[in-house]
C-alpha cells in the first residue's frame, strides 16, 4: 500500500521570485527613462545614476555595518527600483548632494530601519521624495523646461501643469487655463515636471508590460484612474473655470507614475483584490482633494503614504474567510 505523505505548505511551486519580479518592474520603467533622456537629457541621466548608485551603496553599507548581515541584498533589484523611482520623482536639475540625502532617507529610514525588504510599512522612494520636498522646497519645485539636453545646474525653469492649475485655483497672478499643455503633450511628455512622470504614454506601456507578465494586477491602478477621472470630471462640471477636466487630472503630474509603479508596491499595498480596490479608490480621492484644496499642487505622494498606513487595517477588514471555519450563530 502506498503512503500518503503530507508536507508543510506551500504545496504549489513556480519560477516566480522577488528578484525576477523586481527586474521585471525595471524593464517596465525603461520607456519612461528613455522619454526622460529625450526631454531632459544630461540632467535626467545624472539624477537617475546618482540616485541608483547612492541607494545601492546605502543598502550595502547599512546591511553590512549597522545590521551586521552576512549576505548583501543589493542584487535582488529592490534597491535599484527604489533609486529609479526616487529619481523619477525629482526635477532634472536637483543638486547631487540633495539626491544623495534623499537616497539615504529612502533606504536608511524608509526601508532598512524596519528590517529591510518586506518589512517596510511605507514606500521607500516616496519617503525619500516627501522628505526632500519638505526639507528643500525651493530646489524640489524648480522645474527645468523640456528640450535642454545639456543643461543641468543652469537650466531654464518654468511652471508645471499642476503648478498652473494651483495658480488658477488660488487666483495667483500670471496663471490661466490657456497656459496648460494639451492632452497630446501630456500623453507624450512634452511638459515640465519630475523626470519620470511627464509621459503618460511611456508609463502606460510599462503598465501593459507588467500586466502581461502578471507582475501586478489591474485593481490598484485602474481603481485610481477611474476615481480620479470621475471625481475630476464632477469638479470640472461644477466649476469649469476653476477646475480642469478629469482627463487632464489623469494625465498630469505624478498620477500615472504613482498609480502604476508605487501604489502597487507588494509590501505596502493590500493583499487581496477587494482591499486593492478600496485602497485605490481612497488614493484617487485623496489625490484630487489635495490637488484642489490642499497647499501642494500635487497630492499623489501624500495620498499613497497615507494609504500605506491604512493597509494593515484594510487587510484586516477584507480578510477572507478561512476554509473550514464555522460561522458563529447570532
Amino acid at each position: 500500500m502506498n503512503k500518503l505523505i503530507v508536507s508543510l505548505s506551500p504545496h504549489v511551486h513556480s519560477d516566480d521570485s522577488v528578484k525576477k519580479n523586481m527586474y521585471g518592474v525595471l524593464i517596465a520603467l525603461i520607456p519612461a527613462f528613455l522619454v526622460s533622456l529625450y526631454f531632459f537629457g544630461l540632467g535626467a541621466l545624472i539624477v537617475t545614476l546618482t540616485s541608483v548608485v547612492a541607494c545601492l551603496f546605502f543598502e550595502w553599507a547599512i546591511g553590512k555595518f549597522l545590521l551586521k548581515k552576512e549576505t548583501t541584498t543589493i542584487t535582488d533589484g529592490s534597491a535599484i527600483i527604489t533609486g529609479v523611482l526616487l529619481a523619477f520623482n525629482l526635477p532634472s536639475n536637483l543638486p547631487i548632494w540633495i539626491i544623495i540625502i534623499g537616497a539615504l532617507v529612502a533606504i536608511g529610514v524608509g526601508k532598512m530601519s524596519f528590517g529591510g525588504l518586506g518589512c517596510n510599512p511605507f514606500n521607500p522612494a516616496l519617503v525619500g521624495r516627501v522628505f526632500l520636498l519638505l526639507s528643500f522646497p525651493v530646489q524640489m519645485t524648480s522645474w527645468p523646461a523640456v528640450g535642454q539636453l545639456t543643461a543641468y545646474a543652469d537650466a531654464v525653469t518654468t511652471a508645471t501643469p499642476l503648478a498652473i492649475m494651483k495658480g488658477v485655483i488660488t487666483g495667483a497672478p500670471g496663471f490661466s487655463m490657456d497656459q496648460l499643455p494639451g492632452a497630446f503633450d501630456l500623453l507624450l511628455g512634452n511638459n515640465p515636471g519630475c523626470i519620470g512622470e511627464v509621459s503618460a504614454l511611456a508609463l502606460l506601456i510599462g503598465l501593459a508590460y507588467m500586466l502581461w507578465k502578471k507582475i501586478i494586477t489591474w485593481h490598484i491602478p485602474v481603481s485610481i484612474f477611474v476615481t480620479v477621472f470621475v471625481f475630476g470630471s464632477i469638479m470640472h462640471l461644477a466649476n469649469p473655470e476653476l477646475y480642469v477636466d478629469g482627463l487632464t487630472q489623469l494625465l498630469s503630474g505624478g498620477l500615472m507614475l504613482g498609480a502604476i509603479f508605487m501604489a502597487t508596491d507588494y509590501v505596502t499595498s493590500p493583499m487581496n483584490h477587494k482591499g486593492m480596490l478600496i485602497y485605490g479608490v481612497c488614493i484617487g480621492l485623496l489625490t484630487v482633494i489635495i490637488r484642489l484644496f490642499g497647499a501642494y499642487p500635487e497630492g499623489m505622494s501624500f495620498a499613497i503614504l497615507i494609504m500605506n498606513a491604512f493597509t494593515p487595517l484594510i487587510n484586516t477588514y477584507v480578510k477572507p474567510k478561512r476554509f473550514g471555519e464555522v460561522a458563529k450563530k447570532k
